[in-house]
């Protein structure tokens, strides 16, 4: 297991570090300034020269991109000075020269061009709400999936699979900023009244009394667009595997010994017809985070996705980059997860 995790750690890093690659030269090749976009179009050369020498953007792109993997490494090296070690709160490892030390740190996101805040505290500020919302959004098509999948198997051929499998290819074929303008105009707009929910509206909402308070409101029409396709999905991969194992020789053993149907539904069918559902479940928490940067800007939710195609519109690149490299993290952190439930699941499975 220890040998497995290793690989699979060194993988994560060889494709996190191809984000980086892909991302910083694509963004560097844009026929974009971020200081022009900093100052503003009526900016003076001298202004625009000082914001390209603050964040070293005066530099050859080589140079900028060997810099930012320096700021991004785990272990780098950096000027012994009171100011970078504030900079960088890094802890010296050894000497390199007269001024500089290698050092051990956390991974420095640097800061925004806009803000010139550290990104690190900007995306802290805003993963919580996309957390919620993707993990909400996962939980609603999870519960709502399984048990469409599992109706619709048990009810195969009936007008109930008919409707579940109608429904399900709907939720597959509507991309979901398509369906969170709908849903949005629909229930945030023309049904506002009866459904009391709004349009727009973050996570977090200000009372004049209270402060700073939870709105459950705000949340419900952004999760239920962002678990839509998932649920969709989940629904599909439940019926079909459901199929498969309720024609298996051990289901009709348990039928032949009297079990109820319950019981061999929940406590034997489902069980081993759950292993492409967990797939798909974590495959798509992940895009879930993805794919809620279209949904968030739809309704104004203040998550990580709002905030990447705010920096993206002003040329924010740090901001950019920042979410992405999360995003990738989580994507390498879910792959691992899955083989090891895979192994807790069904022992028959091994790791390689």
């Amino acid at each position: 297991m220890i040998r497995y995790l290793i690989r699979k750690l060194f993988y994560g890093l060889a494709v996190m570090l191809g984000v980086v690659l892909v991302v910083f030269f694509l963004f560097n090749i844009l026929p974009v300034d971020p200081a022009r976009m900093t100052q503003g179009q009526r900016a003076d050369v001298q202004s625009l020269q000082a914001v390209r020498k603050e964040f070293g953007l005066d530099k050859p792109i080589p140079i900028q991109f060997a810099y930012y993997l320096n700021d991004l490494s785990p272990v780098g090296i950096h000027l012994n000075n009171t100011e970078e070690q504030q900079r960088y709160h890094y802890a010296k490892l050894f000497a390199v020269s007269d001024t500089k030390v290698l050092a051990l740190k956390w991974p420095y996101l640097r800061r925004s061009y806009q803000t010139r805040k550290d990104v690190a505290s900007l995306l802290m500020d805003v993963i919580p709400n996309t957390l919620v919302l993707a993990t909400t959004a996962m939980i609603f098509a999870i519960i709502i999936g399984v048990f469409l999948g599992v109706l619709s198997a048990v009810n195969k051929d009936t007008w109930i699979d008919k409707l579940a499998i109608s429904f399900s290819t709907l939720g597959i074929s509507a991309p979901s900023f398509f369906a969170g303008i709908i849903i949005a105009w629909i229930f945030g707009f023309e049904l506002s009244k009866y459904t009391g929910l709004n349009m727009s509206g973050s996570l977090y909402s200000y009372d004049p009394f209270r402060g700073e308070v939870i709105s459950i409101r705000n949340l419900i029409l952004p999760m239920i667009t962002l678990g839509l396709r998932p649920l969709a999905i989940i629904v599909q991969l439940t019926r079909n595997a459901m199929l498969d194992v309720l024609g298996q020789d051990y289901i009709r053993t348990a039928k032949a010994k009297g079990l109820s149907n319950r019981a061999i539904i929940y406590r034997h069918a489902l069980k081993n017809a759950l292993n492409p559902v967990i797939t798909a479940i974590a495959n798509w928490f992940a895009s879930l985070l993805a794919g809620s940067f279209f949904v968030e800007y739809i309704f104004g939710y203040n998550g990580l996705g709002k905030a990447t195609v705010d920096a993206l519109e002003m040329s924010d690149f740090p901001v950019v980059m920042g979410s992405i490299l999360f995003i990738a993290f989580i994507f390498v952190v879910i792959s691992i997860l899955i083989d090891i439930i895979y192994v807790w699941i069904d022992p028959r499975v091994k790791l390689s």
